[in-house]
């Protein structure tokens, strides 16, 4: 698919174009050029100035060579992104219709999911920028003055040993249409909570996210969450892996010794669900010099292990705000990406053939999205050979078969229905919905 090829094309931009080694180039340019003026400064002689000056010649020009290496570097990989994004659009020819703008009345709804997505990323000042920009001149003039923040049914600081959610709740139908809310000083401050701890993950510090999960470990455990047993195992790993790997000082809170203190405070809470994994983290003290041909050297291999810890550090926390883990903007962007080459060629066959697709909730070709991005079930009934829907859902019977609602409505004499693929029988009520 075009799409992940364009994935991987902008993973390889952003590892490879890096404009940040231009920019240490140019501080060591600078830096070069103040020591050499102190010096001048310092020895006031026409001598010392003309041989101070001789000696920066040569460092200077490696420097800027080097300057122009990483910014050619730089330009590479820019224009090599840039094919990949005209290679990944060539099937979009052709114009949409421009007739009907079905998002034209929706534009309050735009924003905000700008608005939300910029507080998501950390984006502070940005998103203040954009509200006040964004907001109509009389909305705006009301902004400016004195304000609550936002009512206590959409932001709800609850105590930590509360059997509710920790964190404030935030879901998508409680933000309010009124972006100067969102400048609500307890909403930045969620996401500015997540953001850091986010940053810290990926600088390998698991801290912050660790404190975190213990303060939230009633409502992760109400979810079934693993979160806070996956992160503590990830710090016994990192500690086992001693200060040649975690770069942490060399004392007994690291490497083997730290990594078995770790354990005795913090795996004991958490023998009743995961003592085999427990044990298999012990057991590998035995072959602590030669782990990676043990039998459990594929536990420590923690290669992709802070990304996937990341990950579901974001979807607990989002879930616990009553958010969804992906920023709703960034998933219609890209599902509208990807269906746009395909809405364009039959956008003009169709109007090639004076024809139109008269269906308002329903696409008249299917969509290549990812797995990532399937977020309701497809269950066609074998009976009715029909698609189910809402309010035609799956249901299962006690024999295990499923039929969508109606077929088994139709299949019923009175309350009482035989399965059309076994001999069992049962009684309608006794069928339950079910979510694939």
């Amino acid at each position: 698919m075009a799409f992940l090829q364009l994935q991987e094309d902008l993973a390889k931009l952003t590892s490879s174009a890096k404009l940040s080694d231009a920019v240490e180039d140019v501080d060591k340019i600078i830096d070069l050029l103040i020591a050499a003026r102190e010096r001048v400064a310092s020895a006031n002689d026409p001598h010392t100035t003309s041989l101070t000056l001789t000696k920066l010649q040569n460092p200077i020009k490696e420097e800027l060579d080097g300057l122009n290496s990483d910014l050619k570097a730089v330009y590479k990989a820019q224009n090599e992104f840039n094919k990949s994004l005209k290679n990944a659009f060539t099937k979009a020819k052709g114009t949409l219709p421009t007739e009907h703008d079905p998002m034209e009345s929706q534009s309050a709804l735009i924003n905000r999911a700008i608005a939300m997505h910029l507080l998501r990323e950390g984006q502070f000042g940005v998103a203040s920028t954009f509200i006040n920009e964004a907001q109509p001149p009389s909305e705006t003039a009301q902004a400016q003055q004195p304000r609550t923040q936002l009512s206590p049914s959409t932001l709800q600081p609850i105590s930590p040993h509360s059997e509710t959610p920790t964190d404030t709740i935030i879901t998508d139908a409680d933000i309010p249409s009124d972006l100067t809310a969102l400048q609500s000083q307890a909403l930045q401050s969620s996401f500015a909570d997540m953001y850091s701890t986010l940053s810290a993950l990926k600088a390998h510090n698991l801290l912050p996210a660790i404190n975190w999960a213990r303060e939230n470990c009633i409502e992760l455990e109400a979810r079934g969450s693993n979160l806070e047993f996956e992160l503590c195992k990830l710090q016994y790993i990192w500690l086992f892996k001693g200060p040649a790997v975690n770069g942490l000082p060399d004392n007994p809170e690291n490497g083997v010794q730290g990594a078995m203190r770790y354990a005795r405070e913090n795996f004991g809470r958490f023998q009743q669900r995961h003592l085999r994994e427990i044990q298999q983290l012990s057991a590998a003290m035995v072959y602590s010099r030669n782990l990676a041909d043990s039998p459990y050297g594929s536990i420590f291999d923690i290669s992709a292990a802070f990304e996937e810890v990341a990950a579901s550090f974001t979807r607990e926390f989002c879930s616990l705000l009553g958010l969804s883990a992906e920023s709703p903007l960034y998933v219609a962007a890209t599902a509208g990406t990807l269906a746009l080459p395909q809405l364009v060629k039959y956008t003009s066959k169709a109007k090639a053939k004076g024809t139109e697709w008269t269906t308002a909730n329903e696409l008249a070709f299917e969509t290549p999205l990812p797995r990532s991005m399937m977020y309701h079930s497809i269950f066609v009934c074998p009976v009715s050979k029909e698609q189910t829907t809402e309010s035609n859902p799956p249901m299962i019977l006690p024999c295990g078969h499923v039929l969508a609602r109606e077929s088994l409505h139709r299949l019923a004499k009175g309350s009482r229905y035989k399965c059309p693929y076994c001999p069992s029988e049962g009684i309608v009520k006794d069928a339950r919905e079910i979510i694939l």
